[in-house]
């Protein structure tokens, strides 16, 4: 049953009929913040009213990145469309009930560092010129074994690749039991499979329009992780969890559609590919160093970002091959897209759709053409040759990344002053206290030597 399409009135009511129907003993509200970490608080069914009207406050010096203390009281305003009865039950038997909810400020106004609200400010943008966002993502993760006190080691259950069967594929069924509880929560499942590590996955669900992607991506990382502890396991979206094998991403597939089209597609053009779909990527290209820092925004990202894995490490774009930046996928229509192939699992999904967003409407506004598509493969290219069609390099490290987006107009603006002050300023705490601290390769490589 879609809420969104249902009034207020229409919307609580059903919502009361739910928790009636289904047992419902709590009600989680569910909120991210600017790192882009799920966080929650749990009341009891008898505080329904109080929750649907707006008046569970926090305190919101707490979350990271939010506001000082002098200024911490903070609403939940829970968005009615995204209840759900969650697949698991309470100690008591009864049902849980789940409400994602943005941050408001006690004068009822939208809290600027309150990363949903960021999404759905970039998505009034697309809507003043009358477009809809819409992403469909590929997120990738490893499964991992624990040791004999619970906790994660190194250690897959397979030595499977890309595609394999069982009993290659030993956590096929893990797969099927996350799937379930996906499905249970409104999930449309497009495809499950072994990626290319031992251990690796993908789980792809259907397309939607952004924010309620950026909500789907938050609830499936929770529902992986919740699935794999149940079963004895340990689930990670760290990009490169393991040195020397595929680091984990998270391509973005992106279209924008007017008046119920795709404006992406043009039967009469090159390549079938809208002005405006072009425009798009060289808004990507443009703004794209500036957003590798939300996109990819932890030191360790930056170990997936290396040649030599099918990382996507090179500024370019391609109607047929997978090695660019940004790929044109074969499928028109409906189906016309640009994917975008950076992304990994540990971005803020509301804070990287958002970015990404205006990066494209930028391109659109400005009619900013992208350099030359490259459909040879980058991977196999000198650097004499790169140099040559000027392909250039994402930022080597977080570090880097930083720079370019506190250089980056644009993509501040879409982050808005409060999230871009608070995101630099603990991206570079963290980029210090790891730049100060003495790693074991460090010691292999230097210590008998100097």
């Amino acid at each position: 049953m879609s809420l969104s399409s249902k009034n207020r009135n229409e919307q609580v009511k059903i919502i009361k009929e739910l928790v009636k129907e289904h047992n419902v003993k709590s009600i989680v509200l569910q909120l991210v913040d600017i790192l882009g970490i799920a966080k929650s608080i749990t009341l009891p069914v008898s505080q329904l009213d109080k929750i649907i009207d707006n008046e569970v406050m926090f305190d919101g010096s707490s979350i990271d990145g939010f506001a000082r203390i002098e200024e911490s009281d903070m609403y939940l305003y829970p968005d009615l469309a995204t209840f759900v009865i969650l697949p698991w039950k309470t100690h008591n038997g009864g049902a849980i009930g789940r409400f994602i909810c943005n941050v408001y400020t006690p004068d009822d106004k939208p809290f600027i560092g309150c990363p949903r609200n960021v999404l759905k400010r970039a998505l009034e943008e697309a809507k003043k010129m009358g477009y809809t966002f819409y992403v469909g993502p590929e997120p990738e993760f490893y499964i991992f074994n624990k040791d004999e006190k619970g906790n994660p080691i190194l250690e897959s259950n397979d030595k499977a690749g890309y595609f394999d069967m069982a009993p290659l594929d030993r956590d096929e069924e893990v797969r099927e039991a996350i799937i379930v509880a996906l499905e249970a929560l409104g999930f449309e499942v497009e495809a499950s499979h072994h990626e290319c590590g031992p251990g690796q996955h993908e789980i792809d669900f259907k397309y939607a329009d952004a924010l309620t992607t950026a909500d789907n991506i938050m609830i499936f990382k929770y529902v992986v992780k919740r699935i794999t502890d149940e079963l004895g396991l340990f689930a990670s979206f760290m990009p490169k969890p393991v040195e020397g094998i595929a680091g984990s991403g998270m391509h973005l597939n992106m279209s924008l559609f007017k008046d119920g089209k795709n404006i992406f597609f043009d039967p009469e053009a090159k390549n079938q590919l809208s002005d405006e779909a072009v425009y798009f990527v060289g808004g990507l290209l443009k703004h794209i160093n500036g957003l590798t820092a939300i996109t990819n925004p932890i030191i360790n990202s930056y170990k997936r970002l290396v040649p030599g894995f099918e990382a996507p490490v090179y500024i370019a774009w391609s109607h047929k091959n997978r090695s660019p930046l940004v790929r044109i996928p074969a499928k028109r229509g409906l189906s016309t897209r640009v994917e975008l192939r950076n992304p990994d699992p540990a971005c803020n999904p509301y804070l990287a759709l958002a970015t990404v967003l205006i990066a494209g409407l930028d391109g659109i506004k400005n009619k900013i053409e992208p350099p030359k598509s490259v459909n040879q493969n980058i991977y196999d290219m000198e650097s004499e040759e790169r140099s040559e069609k000027h392909i250039e390099s994402l930022p080597m490290s977080l570090y880097d990344a930083i720079m370019e987006l506190e250089k980056n107009e644009t993509v501040k603006e879409a982050l808005g002053s409060h999230v871009t002050e608070k995101f630099i300023s603990a991206k570079l705490r963290e980029w210090n206290l790891y730049r100060k601290s003495v790693h074991e390769w460090e010691i292999e490589e230097y210590l008998r030597a100097y």
